[in-house]
Order: C-alpha cells, then sequence, then structure tokens
C-alpha cells in the first residue's frame, strides 16, 4: 500500500505541475489572441493603421483605470472631457472607436502586454533584392506534440502504478491476477480510440468550417498593380477608382479609361522604391505600365489611341457565397466603414490578397461591436444615414451606446435572401 500511495502522489504531482506549466504558456498566448480577434482590424503593435500603435499605450495612459474605460466605452470617456484621449479622437478624424464592454481588465492588461513585447518579424533577402518577411510562428504543432508526450507519460505512469501494486499485493500475500497485455488492456484501447477520436474530429471540423474560405489568397493579375504605389505613396482615394463602393452594393474593378486618366501622361515608373512581387521577383513599373498602353491601344507615341482595346482579365479576390447580400454603400456611405475594416492594410500591399475570412462570424462580430453614430442634436456632426432610429437616439444616457445589431443588423433576412 505504501508504493502505491508513492505513485498516486507522483502521478498527480506530475500533472499538476504540467498542468501548472502548460497554462502559464496558454494564458502568455491569451494577449496575441485577443488583440488579432478584438484588435487586429484597426490596430497594429507598432503601425498605424486605423487607430494607432497599440505599442506604448501602458506608458502614454499611466493612469491603467482610465485605459480601461476607454477601451470599455470610449464614449463615456470622450463626454467627460479627457484632453488626451479627445485629441486622440480629433488626430484620427473623429472616427468613433468599438467598444468592449465584454473584456474583461485582465483581458485588456494581456492584450496591451502583447502590444507593448511586440517585435516587428524578422527580413532576409530573397532574390531579386526583395525582402521576405519571417511568417508569425504557430504553437499549434508544439501544443500538439506536447499532448502527445503528456499521454505517452501518464499511460507510463498507469502502468508504473500497476507494477507497484502488483508488488504490494505480492508483499501482503494477495494472489495477483493474470497480467494483462497493454495491446488487450481495455482501458488503454478505449483511451488511445477517445485521442484518436478527438483528434481526427478537430481537424475534421476545421476543414468543414474552412470549406470555401480562401483569406490570404493573393492571385498574380495579367498587370502589376500595386496599391502601395496609388494608394499609399501617392495618396490616391479609394473612391476615385472603386466609385461603385459609394453608390452601389459592388465596388467594382474599374475600367481602363480610369487608369489612363493619368497614364496619358505618366508613361514611366520614376518611383524611389523598387517594385517586388511576393516570390521576390523585381518588377518593372514602365514595363507594367505598357502592358496597360497594350490593353487600351494607347500609342503613348502619337498620344492618341491607335488600335481597338480589349479588356484585362483581372482575376477575382474576394468572393461570397451567392445566398449572401452584401452592399459596399450601405458600410462605406451609411456605415462609415472603413476599407481597412475588411481589406486590411491596403495602402501597403503591393499585391492585393484577402486579408480577412469573410465568414459569417466574422461579420456578425462587426455588428455586434460597431456603435451606431447618431448625429448629435442640431443634426449634425454625425452619420444622418441613423436619423430614422431617432428614438433610440433620444432614450440613449450619457456613456451609452447603440451597436448595429440592436437595429437589426444581425437579422437573418439582412443578409440572406
Amino acid at each position: 500500500m505504501h508504493y502505491k500511495l508513492i505513485a498516486k502522489r507522483t502521478f498527480f504531482s506530475f500533472f499538476f505541475f504540467a498542468f501548472i506549466a502548460l497554462s502559464n504558456r496558454l494564458s502568455a498566448q491569451d494577449g496575441k489572441q485577443l488583440f488579432q480577434t478584438n484588435c487586429a482590424s484597426c490596430h497594429n503593435p507598432i503601425k498605424v493603421v486605423i487607430g494607432p500603435a497599440l505599442k506604448g499605450a501602458s506608458e502614454r495612459v499611466p493612469d491603467k483605470k482610465l485605459l480601461h474605460e476607454w477601451i470599455h466605452n470610449n464614449t463615456a470617456v470622450l463626454s467627460s472631457g479627457n484632453k488626451y484621449f479627445n485629441d486622440l479622437y480629433s488626430q484620427y478624424n473623429k472616427t468613433p472607436m468599438n467598444t468592449f464592454p465584454n473584456l474583461s481588465d485582465a483581458d485588456i492588461d494581456a492584450i496591451l502586454k502583447y502590444a507593448d513585447s511586440f517585435q516587428p518579424p524578422t527580413s532576409a533577402p530573397t532574390a531579386g533584392g526583395a525582402t521576405a518577411t519571417a511568417p508569425e510562428s504557430d504553437n499549434s504543432l508544439l501544443y500538439g506534440i506536447l499532448t502527445i508526450i503528456l499521454a505517452v507519460i501518464m499511460l507510463t505512469l498507469l502502468q508504473v502504478n500497476s507494477n507497484l501494486k502488483k508488488l504490494s499485493d505480492d508483499k501482503e500475500g494477495i494472489p495477483a491476477a493474470e497480467p494483462i497485455p497493454f495491446y488487450r488492456n481495455k482501458a488503454y484501447i478505449t483511451f488511445v480510440i477517445l485521442i484518436l477520436f478527438v483528434i481526427g474530429g478537430y481537424f475534421l471540423v476545421q476543414a468543414a468550417i474552412g470549406l470555401q474560405r480562401t483569406k490570404d489568397y493573393q492571385p498574380e493579375q495579367p498587370i502589376f498593380y500595386s496599391h502601395k504605389v496609388h494608394a499609399g505613396i501617392n495618396q490616391i482615394s479609394c473612391l476615385y477608382c472603386h466609385g461603385g463602393a459609394w453608390e452601389s452594393k459592388q465596388a467594382s474593378v474599374p475600367s481602363l479609361n480610369i487608369c489612363m486618366n493619368c497614364h496619358m501622361q505618366i508613361s514611366e515608373y520614376t518611383g524611389k522604391d523598387k517594385l517586388y512581387r511576393e516570390d521576390g521577383a523585381e518588377v518593372d513599373g514602365t514595363q507594367e505600365i505598357q502592358k496597360l498602353y497594350s490593353y487600351t491601344g494607347w500609342d503613348p507615341q502619337s498620344l492618341k489611341y491607335t488600335k481597338p482595346g480589349k479588356p484585362v482579365e483581372w482575376i477575382k479576390i474576394h468572393n461570397l457565397p451567392d445566398h449572401v447580400f452584401f452592399s459596399h454603400a450601405q458600410h462605406v456611405r451609411a456605415g462609415k466603414v472603413q476599407c481597412q475594416t475588411c481589406h486590411g492594410p491596403i495602402q501597403q500591399m503591393n499585391e492585393v490578397k484577402q486579408f480577412a475570412d469573410l465568414s459569417m462570424g466574422w461579420c456578425i462580430n462587426c455588428h455586434r461591436t460597431t456603435k451606431v453614430n447618431f448625429p448629435d442634436s442640431t443634426g449634425n456632426n454625425g452619420n444622418k444615414f441613423y436619423s430614422i432610429y431617432e428614438k433610440f437616439h433620444k432614450e440613449l444616457k450619457p456613456g451609452d451606446s447603440i451597436t448595429v445589431e440592436k437595429i437589426g443588423g444581425t437579422e437573418c433576412q439582412k443578409c440572406h435572401y
């Protein structure tokens, strides 16, 4: 019995400390996961996106309680007249920040800790002189290996416990039962089957959830068009090319006439920054402009169209199921949603890729957290589209807010035919 007690204590002590160690490792990852779930659409730890970089936020706002209140309900902090946050609000074009009442103070601290400890990924030179960003590490494989190791240790300790019990029984003269081989032990077989069932079920569910989702899809287009050069460096408004996003359901790919408004005069690329594809191959910007001329039939020498044009066979990147209704005008014009919310830092992309997974859960989460920007008492300084919900506006108390969900933003018929 003494050996049996020792084995039990050893077994439970080992798993207690293993659980504590694994819990600490997982809690270290919580900040990153919380940041990616709640903040990544508008913030970057070290870059300005829609909102400011989060790294150093704790130093800029030493009052931790005030910082928590700002993230929970920034409207209440703004109405209190806090100078720092009102100046910050004005600096970013008075774009309202989402409220996060669901985040606990510990969650917020974990996010800020992740942002403060964030280090930019290292870059390594690739073919053509480009730099390739090292991908973020994924610890899923490590956790899987640790789980398997712990399972093997557990089975080993169970076997040790069985042997110690046998020794104890022999010492006390208790007849021992015929030992059962490991591969015939029903408990072990059930445990292994259960583990395989859980692992297989997890990967099956993940594969089913990911069907038809094309996050990070980045095809090579017939003409290399750099949003970084046009929307980023040259500050061309998205709506100049994608005017449909303001007026209609589709943002639409602009006609080549839009391109030629500028490129009748701009026939060569003279930018200081070299252009590279994702694989590191250098791109000749002037040659890409010549491709545009070949599609439009424009002769840069005679400065006129000398032959019939032909359409560019652009490869579509963002796709939604046929049963889903999505209107760019409803979001961009009525909802004042920034392009980067769905398309990511488009002004930094040379080759466009799909930034978000565009899943139903992703859309619903946005509707649940995005506040309705009501006009003020004069009918100005807000989104006048929402004046039809005047009843909600009048019932609001100072510091309160209404999300899109509260005005029917998560009703099935809003998005599905």
